[in-house]
């Protein structure tokens, strides 16, 4: 158990401390994580960083968006520079939005967005969700089928309850004939008896 526990805490450190290839890494101390200097490379893409970054410098790269997820993992972060990257402000930038809200207000500061042509320049913290544009498929095929699906459940529910509310008032009336018949048929039955 001793060797089982040193060898997966080895395959740790090895994997929390693998630089990404075209990036310069920094130790900042033992147990204290990494720096990962990714600026000015020209990248098209986030690479997969180690979960120990606490600085992290995008800055200057052709960067227009991040995956939803792809920063999730870095949960020691506590420094982060994206700015000078060509990004598109569409629907598809809103994980990034939200996740630098969470991470770096003062780096989401400086995000300014490359595309669309209407909010060229414009912070991306100042985007409001109608600048932000209408996905083409604001929800997943699977999401609509289901919206409809429960629209019509929604629909046949409201229709029972409606005949449900007739059929009483009907056999509330009905009761109230019956008796009223049995009232009339009986009386004078019985006066003549």
């Amino acid at each position: 158990t001793v060797a089982g526990f040193a060898i997966l805490l080895l395959f740790h450190m090895t994997q929390t401390e693998v630089c990404p290839p075209p990036c310069l890494c920094k130790s900042l101390g033992k147990m204290k994580g990494l720096q990962i200097d990714c600026s000015s490379r020209k990248l098209k893409e986030v690479p997969a960083l180690p979960v120990n970054t606490k600085k992290l410098y995008l800055q200057n790269n052709s960067l227009t968006t991040v995956p939803p997820g792809a920063l999730d993992g870095l949960l020691s972060l506590e420094d982060v520079k994206m700015f000078d990257n060509p990004w598109n402000c569409d629907c598809h930038i809103l994980y990034l939005k939200l996740w630098l809200e969470d991470i770096s207000e003062s780096s989401l500061a400086n995000v300014r967005c490359a595309t669309p042509a209407p909010i060229k320049t414009k912070l991306l913290r100042q985007l409001t969700g109608n600048e932000l544009g209408i996905c083409k498929r604001l929800l997943p095929i699977k999401s609509l089928e289901f919206f409809w699906r429960d629209l019509i459940l929604i629909v046949l529910a409201i229709s029972t309850l409606i005949l449900v509310a007739w059929a009483l008032k009907f056999s509330k009336k009905l009761v109230y004939q019956i008796i009223i018949s049995q009232y009339d048929f009986s009386g004078p039955l019985l006066q003549q008896q």
